[in-house]
Order: C-alpha cells, then structure tokens, then sequence
C-alpha cells in the first residue's frame, strides 16, 4: 500500500522523536555525523509549514531563521560545541546569562565555541530546542554548498561576506547594499528578498545581523567538511538524571502553596487560571480603579496599557493592587512560570466585574491563582504538582479548589489570527490519549464580539515547529473535527482528571474553562508562526476570553 502525505508525515514525526530520545539517552552526538543525519533526513521528509523552503537544495529559509534565532540565546551560530543541561549552578558564576526573548531559558557563553543551554521545562523544551538546531545545521550545508563551485573553490561571495563581517565586527562602517548582493547569492535569494530581511533582522532585539548569522553558520559548516572539526550536541548527566522527574514543577507549586498558607488562603474557595500575567489583573482591578461600566471600557484601558501611552493607567492598577490583595511570586525554581495569588476578600467594591457582585462573607470570596503560560509536558508537571495537597507538619491539607481555567495561545486551522477556540475535547497527536470534557464556556458567550469562534476538538501537538498542511488537513477533514492545535492542553487535562477522578486530591466536579485566540494559521502561507507576533490584535481576544472566564464562574 502506498502512504499518503500525512501518513508519512506523521511518521517522520514518530522517528524525530524516537530519535531524539535516544540521543538524549546516549548523552552525545554529533549533528552532521551519521547518528545526527536521522533527525536530518525526517525533518526535510516532514518539511514543516514553518521552516519554509527547507526541502530547497538552495534557498535558505529566512523567516523561519529569524523566528529560530529569536528562540535560541544571541550567537549561538558561532558555537561549535552546545550543552543542555540542568540548573547546575551557573546562576551564582560570574557569567552573564543570555536569555532569549521568545523563549525564557538561561544560557551561558563559555568561550567562543561552547554555549551551555539550560532545559528546566521538561522534555518539550528538549525536542523544541533539537529541532530548531537540527534546521541551523540543514541551512548551514546549502550555505557552504553556494559558497563553493562544483570543484570545491570558495567563491568569491563568501570571500566578500568575510570581509564585511569582519568590519561590522570592528565597528567599521561598510556598503550595506553590496554586502546584501554578495550575501544574495549565499542564501539563493533575490536582492529584494535579501535587503528586506537584513532589515527584519536589524529590528529583532536578540539577534545578530543577518550578514554575521549566515558568515558564521557556513565558516562551522566549511570547517568540519573541510577540516574535520565536528561540530556537537551532548547532554549533561544531572539532566538526563532529573529529567521527567518534576523537579522545578515540585518546587514550584511548593511555594505557591507555601504563600497561600502563609496568608491563611488555603481554605478558601480556590479558582487556577492559567494565563498571561496581565489580563487577570487588568480585568480585576481596572473596575475598582476606574470607572469602568463594561468589557469595552476595560479592553479600552488595556490598549492603552499595551500601546505605552503617555498617562496610561497601567502603574495606578497595580499599587492600587499591591494594597488590595494581589501578591506577585516571580519564578525561582526554573519553571520560568511566573504566578500571581489575588484574594477577593481584600477589593473595595463587592462587585468583581460591572454586574458580577461578590459574596458578603470575606471567607466565601474566591481567590485567584494566575499561572503563565506552560510549555508543551511541562503543563502537566506544574497542574500535577499544583493540585495535591498541601504538606505541613507530617498532615495533609487538600486545596479547596473550585475551577481550572486556561487561556492559550493556538494555531488555527479555519479562521486567522486573533479569532478564537472554544474546544470540547484534547486529542494527542501520535498516541491514542484523547480527552473529553465538560467546557463550562461556550461559542455563544463569544459571539457579537468582531471575532470569528470556532467549536471542536484541539490537537495537542508535541511541537508547533513540526507540523505541516497534510497532517493539518487530516485532522480538521478527518471526523477528529479539529479547529486548533496547541501543546499544553492534554497535558493539563491529563492532570485535572486524574487528581479529580482517581487521586481525589480535589473535588470530582471541579468546573473546566478552556478557551484559545489565535497567534497564527499554519495552514496559509505567510500567517504561520513566524509570521510574526499578534501585537495590538492580541488585546481584543485575550481580555474577552479572561472577561467571560469570570462571568461565567461568577455570573448568574
């Protein structure tokens, strides 16, 4: 029988992983030897949606190298030799750590051929990184590649870029348009196309140029090839040994319960929202700040906020805050999970939102525990950690937990950015794990809004970075009805149903929020993640989903 796309798609997937895990396990390998050219050969058989043209035997991918760099600590390119490790200490040495925008892990430049990466977010953080490097290495080779003629000469484009990457280097000034046609060549493109991504490349604020990305990928790539000098990916021991055990997850959740404690909140009716660090709080406190009389009122203040206007009410929200119940816990186990507690019992106006008023009795009034953003496994991680008992004294002390919210970020397959998914089911993608459930929200609550909303299943994906139109399409065309994929959700659910349903650490009727906007469409082109981020169309949606989250939870 002959596979179809999709189905050697997902296959690809399957060897990426399977691949990935043992060289995890080995604790070394070599990217471009024979033990790395496994990851290689799947991800160009897979040729995910947001790597572009990397099946191209030319053209190298440049959006998705600037969506990769922006992801990965700054000159990295330049490194031979990259380590993962595990928090190991290198937080007290006197290294500076670099820490990448898009994605918050500390790193650290030895020299200049070694960087150590800290993994503290569990295994998805691991295949995240891998498969980004796995790309760095294929677009390296088609750089060498260009940069030689077919008897193994160095061109001289490749001898023009060193020299402009030299005096960029040295702070010396240089004919940027001549080094963009000398570059133009390297990277199969037009000048066009070139001159507009030296541009995007200039704005991002963890990147180096594109002139010194491409020099130094194809120097790595003509060393090795030419002399032998490999290049490296191992695994420290602590890593491989801590990893899958919930670490960072265990401390984590340690410390909210320890703070909910030291507040006397632990008896208290319990609602986790898992979220950005900025809609709970905006939405809360802007009604008891301000005159605000409706959801339009408070998405106005958030604007305002997210644009930097001059006098915006953002720094007059949070003291009022900090004076009425609102305790920030900034991360300090290595999650990189920021949370914030608020406890209703301390707001001025019984009312929560216009409309929504709040028990009498300060001990019925719920409190928030607001959770950023998990990545992929590491969801279930910090949900299973959070959700047992709190120990004290040789007892245990169950939380009082009356709802789970989460709000995230998506890619979706029928509509375009900033729309939003209301889902009913978690459906993880190469297992037969499928998780229904009891969404309390619903597509009506949403409606009347501008935004398009969509109601199915979501496919919780093992990363955003390996997907392509064929496994997509089969999803949504198929009777799985997906409208979205994502990477956290049957991670959380898989924690919520076993602490309510087996474990009974918390109540079996514990109240279910899930809703989505969308940061991209996978399945056109040009509206893929890297694309580029939301920006001001991300206000609507984010503070509509935390809005209906509490007037459904509170609302008659």
């Amino acid at each position: 029988m002959k596979r179809n796309r999709a189905q050697e798609s997902r296959a690809a997937i399957e060897r990426l992983y399977i691949t990935m895990r043992h060289l995890f396990t080995r604790g070394t390998y070599k990217p471009m030897g024979v033990s790395g050219e496994s990851l290689v050969q799947a991800l160009r058989v897979l040729s995910p949606e947001i790597y572009g043209t990397i099946t191209d035997p030319e053209k190298v991918e440049l959006d998705g190298l600037l969506y990769v760099m922006e992801r990965l600590p700054r000159g990295i390119e330049q490194c031979r030799y990259i380590r993962l490790i595990s928090r190991e200490g290198l937080e007290t040495s006197h290294l500076e750590p670099i820490v990448p925008p898009k994605r918050r892990r500390n790193c650290y430049r030895l020299d200049e051929q070694v960087m150590y990466v800290e993994m503290t977010r569990g295994r998805s953080d691991i295949y995240d990184i891998l498969t980004h490097l796995t790309f760095l290495y294929i677009e390296s080779s088609k750089i060498y590649q260009n940069s030689t003629d077919p008897k193994g000469k160095i061109s001289i484009n490749w001898k023009m870029l060193e020299e402009f990457v030299k005096k960029e280097e040295s702070g010396e000034l240089f004919d940027r348009e001549a080094a963009s046609a000398y570059l133009s060549h390297l990277i199969g493109r037009t000048f066009e196309e070139t001159s507009k991504a030296v541009n995007k490349f200039e704005k991002s604020s963890n990147s180096n140029s594109l002139f010194s990305i491409v020099y130094h990928l194809g120097k790595l790539a003509m060393e090795e090839i030419r002399e032998g000098k490999d290049r490296e990916i191992s695994f420290s021991a602590t890593l491989r040994e801590r990893i899958g055990h919930h670490v960072y997850g265990e401390q984590w959740a340690g410390k909210i319960m320890q703070k909910l404690d030291e507040l006397d909140l632990l008896e208290r009716p319990i609602h986790i929202i898992s979220a950005n660090l900025h809609s709970v709080l905006n939405t809360i406190y802007a009604p008891q700040v301000l005159d605000s009389k409706s959801f339009e009122d408070i998405e106005q203040i958030a604007s305002s906020i997210a644009m930097g206007e001059k006098n915006n009410a953002g720094k007059k929200i949070y003291a009022y805050a900090l004076k009425h119940g609102f305790v920030d816990l900034p991360d300090q186990s290595g999650t990189n999970i920021g949370t914030q507690i608020i406890d209703t019992a301390k707001l001025e106006k019984s009312e929560l939102l216009p409309g929504l008023t709040l028990p009498e009795e300060s001990k019925q009034r719920p409190v928030f525990v607001v959770m950023d953003y998990a990545f992929g496994e590491q969801a279930f991680e910090c949900m299973d950690e959070l959700l047992k008992p709190f120990k004290k004294g040789g007892k245990e002390f169950p939380l009082n937990i009356v709802s789970v919210s989460i709000m995230g970020k998506a890619g979706i397959l029928y509509g375009g950015k900033g729309d939003l998914m209301i889902p009913d089911a978690h459906v993880f993608e190469g297992t037969a794990d499928n998780y229904p459930f009891r969404n309390e929200l619903k597509a009506t609550d949403f409606e009347g809004f501008g935004l398009g909303v969509y109601s199915g299943s979501m496919v919780t994906v093992l990363g955003t970075s390996l997907q392509n139109k064929d496994i997509l399409r089969y999803f949504m065309e198929s009777s799985w009805n997906a409208i979205g994929l994502e990477m956290e959700g049957a991670h959380y659910q898989k924690a919520i149903q076993s602490a309510s349903r087996i474990r009974k650490s918390i109540r079996s009727n514990v109240k279910v929020l899930y809703a989505y906007y969308a940061s991209d469409n996978p399945l056109e082109t040009g509206s893929t993640l890297a694309s580029g981020a939301l920006g001001m169309e991300g206000v609507r949606p984010t503070y509509l989903i935390t809005y209906k989250i509490l007037e459904r939870l509170f609302g008659k």
